[in-house]
């Protein structure tokens, strides 16, 4: 339960700006779901704060984290700047003093820095780099129809998840039979990223005056207002909600498109200076902020081109990332909507998620009870009353705007042919084979990951997997440092031919165990990253010059993650995906079910030395070696 899809960590220990609070657009005004009264609050209020855990702790276990994958000369360098920073009086002693007077003061020490530095102030494009995609199990469908049909049902499933938010009945996840923060539910809805010339923000219309009553469908590239309300107050039923895509697919010939929404696939200081001028205009403006505070988008795709049967879920993978660029769907999004949902004519189905507000567990969780409630026959009858008609929207696109859209499409159709991805099911066990060996599973197969990447580099790499913070309130995430000195030992012990099984099954045993203990340290809030994020940005917010441990080649190397991974669990068979964070690394999402492992390899196809072929194919013999392993070695030696 603790992997969580986080893009564009890699950011966070880079140089950033002094803190200050974001400025919203002037179209809307942002809304705190810390505002909500209730038993939500009550249940926020009852949560402990964020700890920032003792200074000598953190930077012991940072100087461990470092000897798997920095050189003995370099680290033996860092450990005299540790030393430095840590004597008595000295800049660290201030820095943390500082942070703890901070996590006295605010509700979270950390969510705010985080989703400004990992998130808004992030400019490579959304897209690929930062938001995930999410593939679902294909669907019984294979025309307009059928597509129709299972739409309106997922939209109504939606509104059902949306109730329970609205009226705050969502049941309260627990970890370890600890109560989680629920924070997140309340941001994804009617939520959306604006783009800004240096930085972006993120608006929730939500928990307004006037919540919005509606979603955007895009078909053709093209982009319509839907009411999901009656009159009433009573959210539509599917029969209605069929007859009203109906009619939106009717108005909406591929001829007339203007695909606009390529431009949110742009870097963002690109797409924040075009986003200016867009809205100068009335009608831009007014189109704009309807797709903004819409409830959710929904992409009507027509089907992506055919693929053999083996490559059929990478390339659904891609429908769901990217959209296969400018000549298939990735006109058909608008990136900096936080939910969007793409319904594919052949069955391919699934969702793309901007990442600011949240992380994947709610979304997850939606995506598990839309799921459910698409399979359930409709009980509820349609009202007798006229449906107001779907409205486009219209845009008046200018020749500079026009020339920004055209360049728009040949930057995304390069990142679109970079990207290479392999989404695999490993159908010989899943969660079922480590837990009879009484190992946790995400421990099994992240020793596994790293077994796989050393057979093909002969070195370890920095690893990222996100660990939840949400036993706190607005807990986001902290890093899981899945290279150790543990798991580097196992890999480099275990195609040696000198070294017995039995040792190579308590090197396996040793390297589980120090990943559990991590990723038990981390979701109590011990780990060491956001830590030291945390006294890097006091120091920035206070003027002062770096410190040398953040200039050091060491922590570059840290923050370089070749391995950026995340288990997201679900109910579901689907599974998340998302691209590297480095140009030379690797994007790794997986989701154990009881007997099979979906997983989701992505890579650039630009870096001649990765392949996310070559890495599925070494994880899989990896985690097969490694169950012969433990069933060939007697238990009582075990």
């Amino acid at each position: 339960m603790w992997g969580i899809c986080t893009r564009t960590m890699v950011k966070a220990g880079m140089a950033v700006k002094p803190c200050r609070l974001v400025k919203p657009c002037h179209l809307v005004t942002p809304v705190s779901a810390t505002r909500i009264s209730g038993r939500y609050r009550s249940h926020q209020q009852g949560l402990p704060t964020l700890p920032v855990p003792p200074l000598h702790q953190t930077f012991e276990r940072y100087v461990a984290a470092l000897e798997p994958i920095v050189e003995a000369e370099e680290l033996q360098h860092t450990e005299g700047l540790v030393q430095e920073f840590q004597k008595a009086g000295g800049v660290g002693e201030r820095l943390q003093k500082a942070l703890e007077k901070r996590a006295k003061n605010t509700e979270n020490w950390l969510s705010e820095w985080w989703v400004q530095v990992a998130y808004l102030d992030y400019r490579l494009p959304v897209v690929v780099h930062s938001s995930p995609g999410l593939v679902l199990p294909h669907m019984d469908f294979s025309d307009k129809q059928g597509q129709i049909r299972f739409a309106a049902k997922l939209i109504a499933g939606v509104l059902d998840f949306k109730t329970m938010i609205d009226h705050e009945t969502l049941p309260v996840e627990n970890l370890g039979g600890k109560p989680l923060c629920m924070n997140q539910y309340y941001e994804v809805m009617s939520s959306c990223r604006i783009p800004g010339p240096k930085r972006d923000s993120v608006v929730n219309h939500a928990r307004g005056p006037t919540p919005p009553k509606h979603i955007t469908v895009v078909h053709n590239c093209q982009f319509f207002v839907l009411e999901v309300y009656s009159s009433d107050g009573a959210p539509l039923t599917a029969e209605q909600l069929c007859l009203q895509l109906e009619k939106i697919c009717s108005a909406s010939p591929p001829s007339e498109a203007q695909h606009v929404g390529i431009l949110t696939t742009q870097h963002r200081d690109s797409w924040g200076s075009v986003y200016g001028n867009l809205i100068k205009d009335k009608t831009n403006r007014e189109s704009v902020a309807a797709i903004q505070s819409s409830i959710f988008t929904l992409c009507l795709d027509g089907a992506m081109p055919r693929v053999p049967e083996d490559t059929s879920r990478s390339s659904a993978a891609i429908q769901m990332l990217h959209g296969g660029g400018s000549q298939h769907y990735s006109a058909n999004r608008w990136f900096d909507k936080t939910l969007q949902f793409i319904i594919a004519e052949d069955g391919t189905c699934g969702a793309n998620y901007e990442h600011a507000p949240a992380e994947g567990p709610p979304i997850v969780a939606l995506i598990d009870h839309v799921v459910e409630y698409t399979r359930k026959a409709e009980t509820t009858q349609s009202s007798t009353a006229p449906l107001p008609a779907p409205r486009m929207l219209r845009f008046n696109i200018t020749a500079d705007i026009q020339r920004e859209i055209e360049e728009a499409k040949k930057n995304m159709n390069l990142l679109a042919e970079d990207v290479d991805m392999r989404v695999v099911v490993f159908e010989h066990f899943g969660k079922n084979v480590p837990k009879t060996h009484n190992m946790s599973p995400d421990a099994f197969i992240q020793v596994a990951l790293q077994l796989a990447y050393y057979r093909l580099y002969q070195r370890c790499c920095p690893t990222y997997e996100s660990a939840s913070l949400r036993m706190f309130r607005r807990g986001r995430t902290d890093t899981i440092r899945s290279a150790s000195t543990a798991s580097a030992a196992f890999a480099k012990a275990f195609d040696d031919a000198g070294t017995q099984n039995t040792e190579k099954v308590e090197l396996l045993s040793n390297a589980v165990k120090a990943h559990r203990w991590y990723t038990n340290m981390a979701i109590s809030g011990q780990a060491i990253d956001r830590h030291l994020l945390g006294l890097k940005m006091v120091a920035v917010e206070e003027k002062m010059a770096l410190p040398a441990i953040f200039t050091d080649s060491s922590y570059a190397t840290a923050l370089r993650y070749k391995l950026s991974t995340s288990q997201v669990p679900s109910k579901t068979d689907c599974v998340m995906c998302f691209g590297p964070v480095v140009p030379n690394g690797y994007g790794v999402c997986y989701n154990p079910m009881s007997d099979h492992i979906n997983f989701a390899i992505s890579a650039f196809k630009s870096c001649e030395e990765t392949s996310a072929a070559r890495l599925a194919e070494a994880v899989q013999r990896a985690l097969l070696d490694m169950r012969t392993l433990l069933e060939q070695t007697p238990k009582s030696k075990l």
